[in-house]
């Protein structure tokens, strides 16, 4: 199920070192129903490794894909402003590539298939791939034509000789699901047309240690990105990265748009200012992820020592967000034993039990039944949207815990 890679994902070589210990987890996002609670959930590695050579950020333990997304439930459309987000998202490539209506786009690792509704909306002919078989069917039938698999070469092969080429092919917070990347740049440099732009976005590992969103490191995220490794990356395997954009997702993540080589489009300039902000920053020196590591050791004592606190005078404490993150929050912060229950406001969540510890997951209603003393935001990133959702609970003397990007504690007075 789990195997430990000794090279570099982007380039090959063997100069790889741990560069961040994170505490084993489960699948981060296998939330279990009842009928499972007997079953023992393996924990595997996801410690952050550094290539020396070409600067790249990845996990080397490479858990089987097919257990990790065979029985995936996370969709696209059930994540807050995500829907909002990727509707901006197609206007704004539309506009960029001048795409017109008729063109044909492809989205890997499309899911729900939120993305491509909005490109459909706007006259494109799409198609979505996805490896998880109960979402890519329920997409096809709510009208948004996916195929169940996982994106290849070979897959694209199949696709091309089926379909063509495609002037828009499009992977968003997949890029860094796949264990061979350089198969999966082949497969991308099959399917685009003479013209045509690979958009995809990915998380960027400069803004993780900015702020402080290591959550973001699980087994589904192999690689984390930066410009200057993607840019070598991509010409290797056929691929001209021309246009780099920042944007907020995932707590900051790059869109990256790239071409066949020798392509039409310019090159922009962003490239090649990202990549020396990078180098200022250090993101390829090894004390630049000691530093990080001694935040996020501190971060987990304060937290831990406060849940201990409150546990011992007889408080109860709970946790809200059932997601990826809020497991490897909880794993990495030793904080599982402490809560009673986790709160999420998602209905297909609700009455599962979290990976490995098997905390029932809730409705927020049991902040009025069970009225817990402390609530941890295990999903701090939406912290300010929850805080404002649930109101009424600071106002009967509850406190939300804000874990990062450093120790807050919400109560009613603060509101004032």
């Amino acid at each position: 199920m789990v195997y430990h890679r000794t090279t570099c994902r982007l380039c090959g070589s063997g100069k790889v070192d741990r560069v961040l210990k994170m505490a084993d987890c489960p699948p981060v996002d296998a939330y279990i129903p009842r009928s499972r609670l007997g079953e023992r959930q393996e924990l595997f590695p996801i410690d952050l490794y550094l290539c020396r050579d070409c600067g790249h950020g990845q996990l080397l333990d490479v858990v089987s894909p097919k257990l990790l997304f065979g029985s995936y439930i996370y969709t696209t459309s059930s994540s807050p402003g995500l829907v909002e987000y990727f509707r901006r998202y197609a206007d704004d490539v539309m506009e960029r590539l001048q795409l017109k209506p008729g063109a044909w786009a492809l989205d890997i690792g499309s899911n729900d298939g939120t993305l491509l509704r909005h490109f459909k909306a706007r006259g494109l002919t799409v198609l979505g791939v996805d490896p998880a078989e109960s979402i890519a069917r329920a997409a096809t039938a709510a009208g948004t034509e996916t195929l169940a698999d996982f994106f290849n070469s070979g897959v694209a092969a199949r696709i091309r000789q089926q379909r063509g080429t495609f002037d828009l092919v499009t992977a968003n917070n997949v890029f860094a699901h796949s264990d061979d990347l350089g198969d999966m740049a082949k497969g991308v440099q099959m399917i685009l047309a003479p013209g045509g732009v690979f958009v995809f976005e990915v998380s960027y590992l400069l803004d993780m240690i900015k702020g402080m969103i290591f959550d973001f490191i699980y087994h589904e995220h192999l690689s984390h990105h930066s410009v200057k490794p993607l840019q070598t990356f991509m010409a290797r395997h056929g691929l001209h990265l021309f246009d780099v954009q920042k944007t907020p997702s995932k707590g900051g993540s790059l869109r990256c748009f790239a071409q066949l080589a020798g392509g039409p489009r310019p090159e922009a300039s962003t490239v090649a200012e990202l990549i020396r902000e990078e180098a200022r920053f250090g993101l390829y020196d090894l004390a630049t992820y000691q530093a990080y590591s001694k935040r996020i050791e501190e971060a987990g004592d304060a937290l831990r020592r406060l849940m201990e606190q409150r546990v011992a005078e007889g408080k109860k404490v709970a946790g809200y967000g059932a997601s990826a993150t809020g497991t490897v929050v909880t794993y990495q912060f030793g904080i599982g034993p402490f809560m009673k229950f986790i709160i999420d406001d998602n209905p297909d969540r609700q009455e599962r039990f979290s990976p490995g510890h098997h905390i029932p997951i809730v409705s927020s209603k049991s902040l009025d039944d069970e009225r817990p003393d402390d609530v941890v935001i295990l999903v701090w990133r939406f912290a300010d949207m929850i805080v404002a959702r649930n109101r009424a609970y600071l106002e009967r003397g509850g406190r939300f815990i804000v874990p990062l990007p450093t120790l807050k504690i919400i109560d009613a007075a603060s509101l004032k």
